[in-house]
């Protein structure tokens, strides 16, 4: 695997946050519990850390996500965070990454990267406040290379290698890192609205019949400027913005 770019990035970005810090661990838990263990504490400068392998990483609803050295690129950044509405945050980072690693990738509500309606990659945001000051943690896991998954399985996740057979995990951070925080940077001033239309170009529910995990269903319309899903129901347009709701494209349930 090639080395990890983290002295460019760090010259990308300790300009726009100084006390910026970038560290490479060979193995934790997870990077997102990681973080936010150090904000708790009080640890609030601007850090990426990023994992080798993880060893108890954590999705979205508590699934679990574990990844081997290699086969996946799973990293966090951690740093104070005081936007004016938090709302679309995790749709603004997949809509980041999908256009730094390639045109192909669609985005599904609310954090999840997919390619060919299979995922690719999660998102998990979480927020802490530490002696009156906020703090975000922005987790992301991305498949690098495919691996052998259980038949069992309806759909076998995809990984980037399938679009782009030469990437590593590093590479793949180093088209990401910058990119990301900058607009992590710009989205707490301008908030979701002006990623709207860019989201919506990449929307992989938008036009189809979806089901909820808390049991609607209807026509998916995009989302709103805050981020919000549209659902046209039978009982009319809907709003849904929990991100504990989970959603499910025809004919998967």
């Amino acid at each position: 695997m090639s080395a990890w770019p983290a002295e460019s990035i760090w010259e990308a970005v300790v300009g726009l946050l100084p006390d910026f810090t970038v560290e490479i661990l060979p193995e934790v838990d997870s990077t997102n519990s990681e973080l936010m263990r150090r904000a708790r504490s009080g640890q609030t400068e601007p850090t990426l850390l990023v994992a080798e392998h993880q060893s108890a990483g954590r999705g979205r609803q508590g699934r679990q996500w574990s990844s081997c050295t290699g086969d996946a690129l799973t990293f966090s950044i951690g740093m104070p965070y005081a936007p004016q509405d938090w709302s679309g945050l995790s749709l603004m980072v997949g809509l980041v990454a999908a256009q730094q690693l390639h045109p192909d990738i669609r985005l599904k509500w609310p954090n999840d990267l997919w390619w060919q309606d299979r995922k690719l990659g999660g998102i998990l945001v979480e927020a802490a406040s530490t002696g009156g000051q906020s703090h975000v943690v922005v987790g992301m896991g991305i498949n690098i290379r495919p691996v052998s998954t259980p038949e069992t399985l309806r759909q076998p996740p995809a990984a980037m290698q399938e679009l782009v057979p030469e990437l590593t995990a590093p590479l793949a951070l180093g088209h990401l890192a910058a990119p990301l925080i900058q607009a992590l940077l710009a989205f707490e001033s301008r908030g979701f609205a002006s990623w709207q239309p860019a989201f919506e170009a990449q929307d992989a529910l938008r036009g189809r019949k979806v089901w909820t995990s808390d049991g609607k269903e209807g026509l998916s319309c995009g989302v709103d400027p805050q981020g919000a899903l549209r659902l046209q129901t039978e009982r009319g347009l809907e709003l849904i913005n929990s991100a504990e709701v989970s959603v499910r494209p025809h004919p998967f349930v």
